[in-house]
């Protein structure tokens, strides 16, 4: 068999699965986001696209817009290398400061992705400290799983938000290694919260160092935006804080926030920080920007929280099936690879509207889902136009409907 024969032999089989995933050529229109351009063989299609992790619109705010062009036309394009080799900018340092302040750490470490800080710091963090072990949520993103995997200390996956096992692992090591716990506060597939109160008073109990994953929480929880452990008022009781700026925050990248030791100490170690070149000073202005306008503006979280509860009682209304949750995130259960990736194609194609199947492996057999994430800029139309194609293709399929 030839290289390319076993490559497509693999494709094949994700195909026939329905789990086969085709990138959409999509054009957004700043202002008029949800609308957006579909580009199919040289034809240009609307759509109004309903997953978008640009939770809050902060992608297109005039205000990170306008920051971005003044760096840009400041700086230039790029950041001219690594942080350590003339790639730290003056921008940098202040987005730092930033989220610092925000999450009430004494410092803060860029990354370039969300992806890459977790990666980054738990490989870092759990190869160099002694004796580490690693305590991880059954429900961790990806990212984490590959950090912790990548810095080849033990590590034990308790089950997802349990409390009882997790306490039974650290009474078990307790006062003979070093102990990371590492979770999320918003489970971005199910939409349901992380334990953080539960988990951080058993660090305490125990001595273990507690990671929090705020990816899906930031900007979009608390007074001002620090997440879902500032609106409990738990951040100073939490070693390491990592987020992302590209999904409430409307730009790219990935950062942490901690001591002073700590950040410096992976800024010092972490060969994946070290070797990277910096985020262009333009995202980090407009990311700059976008944190300090929602540290103090409540409008754009309140507008979330309306048109989320506006979805959630249209499904209900109608019977389609949705995973309870507390959190901004709709999963529509679907429960089949096939039909999952049907439904959002025939949505995409008769009635414009864009929703990405969730299948496995990202999600398990047999919870295929729709992600729908609404947002403050889905006007009542948007929402009427959505939940009328969902009883539609609910009713032509004969799709199970929830009992209520």
């Amino acid at each position: 068999m030839t290289f390319d024969a076993f490559f497509n032999e693999k494709l094949d089989g994700l195909k026939k699965e329905g789990r086969y995933r085709v990138f959409m050529d999509l054009e957004r229109h700043a202002g008029q986001f949800p609308r957006a351009t579909r580009h199919v063989d040289g034809v240009q299609k609307p759509v109004t696209v309903w997953c978008s992790n640009d939770y809050l619109g902060m992608g297109q705010h005039p205000k990170v817009l306008a920051a971005m062009h003044e760096a840009l036309d400041a700086c230039g394009a790029g950041a001219g290398g690594t942080r350590n080799i003339s790639g730290t900018n003056h921008y940098h340092v202040l987005l730092e400061q930033e989220l610092a302040d925000l999450h009430g750490k004494e410092a803060a470490l860029l990354f370039n992705s969300g992806y890459m800080s977790n990666w980054t710091t738990l490989s870092t963090l759990a190869s160099g400290l002694p004796d580490a072990l690693v305590l991880s949520d059954a429900g961790n993103h990806a990212s984490m799983i590959e950090g912790i995997r990548h810095s080849k200390a033990e590590k034990i996956i308790f089950k997802h938000n349990d409390m009882a096992e997790l306490e039974s692992h650290l009474k078990q090591h307790a006062g003979k290694r070093s102990i990371i716990i590492a979770f999320e506060s918003v489970y971005s597939m199910d939409g349901d919260f992380g334990k953080i109160a539960e988990i951080v008073a058993l660090a305490e109990r125990y001595g273990a160092m507690t990671y929090l994953d705020e990816v899906h929480g930031v900007g979009l929880y608390g007074p001002r935006g620090g997440g879902l452990a500032e609106k409990l008022g738990l951040m100073d009781r939490i070693d390491v804080i990592e987020g992302t700026l590209a999904k409430a925050y409307g730009v790219v990248g990935g950062y942490i926030t901690g001591s002073a030791a700590l950040i410096d100490y992976v800024r010092s170690f972490a060969s994946g920080f070290i070797f990277s070149s910096a985020l262009p000073p333009a995202v980090a202005a407009g990311a700059c920007a976008a944190i300090q306008h929602l540290k103090s503006s409540q409008a754009e979280r309140e507008a979330l929280v309306a048109r989320v509860a506006e979805v959630r009682a249209g499904l209900d209304r109608m019977g389609i099936p949705t995973l309870p949750n507390p959190s901004h995130i709709v999963p529509v259960m679907v429960g089949d690879a096939a039909k999952c990736k049907w439904i959002s194609d025939y949505l995409l194609e008769h009635d414009g509207i864009y929703i990405q199947p969730i299948n496995y492996p990202t999600v398990a057999r047999g919870k295929e889902r729709l992600r729908i994430t609404p947002q403050p800029c889905h006007a009542a139309e948007d929402i009427a136009h959505l939940l009328v194609s969902l009883n539609a293709l609910w009713k032509q399929c004969a799709l199970a409907r929830a009992v209520a």
